[in-house]
C-alpha cells in the first residue's frame, strides 16, 4: 500500500477513464456504477492531460478536470480561462493534501499556456478562497405568480412585430450558438459554450440522467431575426378542478431587451400555467420590473455563482473597458505566486495600460479579490470595510470603485 505522502497525483490515460469516472460519481454521493453508454457519451469530456487522479494501490480515489473556455471581461473582450470542474476527493481519502497537489498542478499547466484567469462553480463557499479564487457573480431564482402579474392573459403575440415559435432541438442546436455568441458579447461573466453543451442540453447527448424533451420556444423580431430562446418544462398539478402547474425554466437567452419582455409575457400566457420559475437568473434581472405588479415575483434563492481565479494581472487589466480614467497602483497579494506583485493600470474610455511597478501602492488587496474587482460586482471600499483591502493612499478605494464597477451586474448563465 502507498504511503499516505505518497499517492501520486498525474494525468489519467484513457484506459483509466472508466476508473476516474467511479472516483468522480463516489466524490459526488452519485451511483458509482455506470452502464457502457452512459461512460461512452461520458469520454467527450475526455483531453489528454486535462484530467488529473490521485492514486492509491491502483484505484482512482481523487478527481479533477480543467478544460479550454473564454470568459467575457467588461467590455466585452473574450479572455482565455482554465475552467475547474469534476473536483472530488474520496470520504477515505480527505485531508491529505490531494486536492492542493491536483489544483497546483492544473494552474501551473494554465499559466504556461497563458491562459489570464481560471473559473469555477463551488460547491462549497469554503474551499476555494485558498487557492486564489474569489466569487465574482451571483445568481438569482424567481417564481412568478401568474394570476398577480397585471399582464394580459389573452396576450396573443409580442406587440413589437416580432413573433414566438415553438421548435424543436434540431432548430436549437441549429440556432442557439449564434445567439448565445450575440449574448456574451454584451454579458460580463458569461462563458463560451461547445457542441457538447447544445448536444447535452437538447438531448443529443445522454451523460447518465433520464432525460425528458422540454419545451423550446423562439423569438424573432419584426425584422426576422433571431433574438430570443428559452428552454421550459412543466409539471400537471390540478387542485379542486383547477389548473396550478409550474412552468419551469432550464435557460432562456436574450440578446435584447424586446427578446426578453416577449418571453417572459409568453410564459405567463400559457394556459393553465399558474406559476413560472425563472431558472437562476442575473442578480439584476430585469424580470420582476417587467411585470405590472413586481411583487408577483417572488425571490426564491441567491447565491455566490462563478468564481474567478487571475493568473495574468496584466492581460486582464488590459482586457477590460473602463467607465471612466484614472490610475491606481495595486499590490496584489498571491500565497501561490501566480500573480503576485505590484501594477501599475492607468485607465480610460479608450483603453488601459498595465505594467509591473516600483511606484507606491495605493491598494494591497489579494488576488481573489482583485478578482471580484476586476469583473465589475465588488466594491472597493466595501471591501475596505471588511479588511480584505488595505488603503495605502487615503480615498484610493472610492477611486478604485469609479474606475473598476460596472453600470449592470455580471452574470454567468452557466454550470460547469
Amino acid at each position: 500500500m502507498t504511503r499516505r505522502d505518497e499517492l501520486p497525483v498525474r494525468p489519467i490515460t484513457e484506459a483509466e477513464f472508466e476508473d476516474w469516472q467511479r472516483a468522480m460519481s463516489v466524490g459526488f454521493l452519485q451511483r458509482p456504477t455506470l452502464t457502457e453508454e452512459q461512460l461512452e457519451a461520458r469520454r467527450a469530456h475526455f483531453v489528454p492531460g486535462r484530467l488529473l487522479g490521485a492514486f492509491d494501490g491502483g484505484r482512482c480515489v481523487a478527481t479533477f478536470r480543467s478544460f479550454a473556455q473564454e470568459l467575457t471581461a467588461v467590455g466585452g473582450a473574450f479572455v482565455a480561462a482554465d475552467a475547474v470542474s469534476n473536483v472530488t476527493v474520496s470520504p477515505t481519502h480527505r485531508r491529505r493534501g490531494l486536492l492542493s497537489r491536483m489544483m497546483s498542478q492544473d494552474l501551473t499547466g494554465a499559466k504556461e499556456r497563458g491562459d489570464v484567469v481560471a473559473t469555477l462553480i463551488a460547491a462549497e463557499y469554503p474551499i476555494y478562497g485558498r487557492y486564489g479564487f474569489g466569487p465574482v457573480t451571483t445568481a438569482t431564482k424567481w417564481t412568478v405568480e401568474v394570476a398577480r402579474t397585471g399582464l394580459d392573459r389573452r396576450w396573443s403575440g409580442p406587440e413589437d412585430g416580432g413573433r414566438i415559435d415553438l421548435v424543436d432541438p434540431e432548430d436549437v442546436r441549429k440556432l442557439g450558438p449564434e445567439l448565445h455568441e450575440r449574448l456574451r458579447r454584451t454579458q460580463p461573466g458569461a462563458v463560451s459554450r461547445d457542441e457538447l453543451w447544445w448536444r447535452i442540453n437538447t438531448g443529443a447527448a445522454r451523460f447518465g440522467r433520464s432525460w425528458t424533451e422540454p419545451y423550446y420556444a423562439l423569438y424573432r423580431s419584426a425584422a426576422g431575426e433571431v433574438e430570443g430562446l428559452v428552454s421550459y418544462e412543466s409539471d400537471d398539478k390540478w387542485q379542486g378542478k383547477q389548473p396550478q402547474n409550474t412552468a419551469d425554466v432550464n435557460w432562456l437567452i436574450a440578446a435584447t431587451p424586446a427578446a426578453e419582455r416577449a418571453l417572459w409575457h409568453f410564459l405567463c400566457s400559457i394556459d393553465w400555467i399558474a406559476h413560472v420559475k425563472s431558472g437562476w437568473r442575473a442578480p439584476d434581472d430585469l424580470l420582476p420590473l417587467l411585470l405590472p405588479d413586481p411583487r408577483a415575483a417572488r425571490l426564491l434563492a441567491q447565491g455566490d455563482w462563478l468564481w474567478l481565479r487571475i493568473l495574468d494581472v496584466v492581460r486582464a487589466l488590459e482586457a477590460r473597458t473602463y467607465e471612466g480614467s484614472g490610475e491606481l497602483v495595486l499590490e496584489i497579494v498571491d500565497a501561490a505566486g501566480f500573480s503576485g506583485g505590484r501594477y501599475r493600470l492607468e485607465a480610460s474610455e479608450q483603453g488601459a495600460s498595465c505594467a509591473p511597478s516600483d511606484r507606491s501602492a495605493d491598494l494591497t488587496l489579494d488576488v481573489a479579490d482583485l478578482a471580484a474587482l476586476w469583473l465589475g460586482d465588488e466594491s472597493a471600499v466595501r471591501l475596505a470595510a471588511l479588511g480584505r483591502v488595505r488603503e495605502e493612499r487615503a480615498g484610493a478605494a472610492r477611486s478604485a470603485d469609479a474606475l473598476l464597477r460596472t453600470s449592470r451586474r455580471p452574470w454567468c448563465p452557466d454550470l460547469f
